[in-house]
């Protein structure tokens, strides 16, 4: 065997040297994992994925019972959802129940520096095991690394009753890049609009969003909450005084709210605005996995919530049975893939590796033109549809 190997390096060093020859010889290699199943989707002046995440419940103790011990299980849906092409994370200032304020952006930088991290470690630990199959014989080349799509932060700015300067909307983005320890957000956005109970704040929202895209501090900026009377209002500001593109606009769009969801549509189109869509399983209501007899545990305000809506919604919840059913596809599965067919980036939330990949399995097909029909039709029959956030203007 010796022999044969000092005759094998023999006949490889006598031959003209020849870029990749090496490789030639090298061992079988595995096949390239999936990436990308995620598609990308125009937002403005940047590309997000089709799909992003929410972060919501990422130290919410109130709704969905978070704390500290949860994080590994966390990040094991972040990971998930990244090695899917999901780059766009949708989170806040606010996000985190009292002492944990702020701590979804915190994860969210964690979460992003391990998974870079972890991603090095595989390209140096497969370049190890080809080194090793070879003994040395061939020179080591440059590790291929896998290329990942950037993380895209998408926070939030609370319009905070102290927060009536401009400046203030500056501080609080320099503030979320501390906590995430990046240096630029992919989207900043304010988080309501305040003109239905303060709305001398309201130019002062506008300017100061626009600051931090003008300081650099963003790639572009967005705005949640916002109907489409407001959207309209501050989109012609950013595009006449700022000459600053508004990217986004985000509310709570689901089949549960599809009659306020559709004329968004129409002005997201006119203003060439990306709509995302928040709460598409309607707080786990378009699950199917609750009715009177098992709602949330006590003490949650879903309970009561879910116990006033379930009624009016038998039919929206028959139809997305019936329909998964017939897809061989979860219901939720379905109603997050009717949020994508209507051109929307919905942001599910996942704090499980269960529910993570329950929402990756809405992508990669679509549902036909006359099943989205029968679920609008299901949508506008339902007899109480989802209450609006109370910030939400007209």
């Amino acid at each position: 065997m010796k022999i044969n190997r000092l005759i094998l390096s023999a006949l490889l060093c006598s031959v003209t040297q020849v870029n990749g020859l090496a490789d030639l010889f090298s061992p079988p290699k595995k096949a390239p994992s999936t990436i990308g199943k995620v598609g990308k989707v125009q937002a403005g002046p940047i590309e997000i994925s089709s799909l992003g995440c929410g972060t919501w419940s990422w130290g919410n103790r109130l709704l969905w019972d978070y704390d500290t011990s949860q994080d590994e299980e966390i990040y094991c849906a972040y990971r998930a959802v990244r090695d899917a092409g999901v780059s766009v994370f949708d989170t806040a200032d606010s996000y985190g129940t009292l002492d944990l304020n702020g701590r979804a952006e915190i994860l969210l930088g964690q979460f992003e520096r391990r998974y870079l991290a972890e991603k090095e470690t595989k390209t140096e630990g497969e370049q190890s095991q080809k080194d090793d199959f070879w003994g040395g014989l061939f020179p080591s080349s440059s590790p291929q690394k896998e290329v990942v799509v950037p993380q895209q932060v998408a926070t939030k700015f609370a319009p905070y009753p102290w927060r009536i300067t401009r400046g203030s909307m500056v501080s609080a983005a320099r503030e979320s890049l501390k906590r995430l320890e990046q240096p630029k957000l992919a989207l900043a956005q304010l988080h309501w609009s305040t003109a239905n109970y303060q709305p001398f704040q309201e130019r002062a929202l506008w300017e100061g969003i626009a600051d931090v895209y003008d300081e650099g501090l963003c790639d572009a900026v967005g705005v949640s909450n916002y109907g489409p009377n407001q959207l309209q209002k501050i989109s012609k500001y950013m595009k006449e005084e700022r000459n600053v593109p508004l990217a986004t606009a985000q509310i709570q769009y689901s089949l549960m709210t599809y009659g306020v969801g559709k004329e968004m549509n129409s002005v997201c189109a006119d203003e060439n605005i990306r709509l995302i869509s928040y709460s598409p399983l309607c707080l786990g209501l378009l699950t199917c996995k609750y009715d009177l007899d098992n709602l949330p545990r006590a003490g949650n305000p879903r309970r009561q919530l879910f116990r006033e809506l379930l009624p009016g919604a038998k039919t929206l919840l028959s139809t997305l049975k019936v329909m998964s059913d017939e897809l061989d596809k979860s219901p939720s599965q379905v109603a997050i893939n009717w949020c994508l067919c209507k051109g929307t980036v919905p942001i599910p939330g996942a704090r499980t590796l269960k529910q993570a990949e329950e929402n990756l399995g809405a992508v990669g097909w679509k549902l036909s033109d006359d099943m989205v029909d029968e679920l609008d039709r299901a949508a506008f029959a339902v007899g109480k549809p989802m209450i609006q956030n109370i910030f939400q203007t007209k």
